[in-house]
């Protein structure tokens, strides 16, 4: 509504002129390859490189679907070795509930990311062949990450982790596996 627009001759109201119904769902698809170094003296996992490669369809603007890809790896990589929601066993109050508690990760935790949106197939099931992208860096990566982690210990005989891999995690499960 313009700022000079007379609010006395203005209806209230929303009125509807179309409504689209896809016929299904649209689903991107990709692949994730994480490199780790792990210290064992100290379980300190450092990530060296992170690849994504996804195919999104046909893809509107490169750059947004880009800045989405980074931001959902970073999250997942968070969410594998960092982030944990700690909460008294008693009470039930959540103890980290803050960011001075709560580990998330900072741009030096990060590695440089090489990311690929492949020419793919568009999808069939709506107008411009596209697929959704929000956040697809965060579901393929922390089962990435952690792959690379198992299989970086696996000839300390430590089978698997679980998230977040934390260094004391991590030097825990080394320690567990020599005995």
């Amino acid at each position: 509504v313009p700022h000079n627009y007379p609010l006395d001759k203005l209806e209230p109201g929303l009125n509807e002129n179309a409504f689209y119904d896809p016929t299904n769902f649209t689903y991107p698809s990709g692949s994730y390859i994480c490199e780790v170094e792990v210290d064992p003296d100290t379980g300190v996992v450092k990530v060296d490189r992170f690849t994504a490669v996804d195919d999104f369809g046909n893809v509107v603007n490169p750059m947004i679907v880009e800045g989405q890809v980074h931001g959902g790896l970073a999250q997942g990589i968070g969410q594998a070795l960092l982030e944990h929601g700690v909460y008294d066993h008693n009470s039930g109050q959540l103890l980290s509930g803050s960011y001075m508690d709560y580990a998330m990760p900072r741009a030096d935790d990060l590695p440089h990311f090489e990311v690929e949106t492949v020419k793919g197939t568009p999808c069939t099931h709506n107008p411009l062949g596209v697929k959704g992208c929000g956040e697809a860096g965060a579901i393929g990566s922390p089962a990435a990450l952690m792959n690379a982690l198992c299989d970086a210990l696996w000839h300390l005989g430590v089978k698997d982790l679980d998230m977040p891999a934390s260094p004391h995690k991590v030097w825990q499960a080394i320690q567990h596996a020599k005995a």
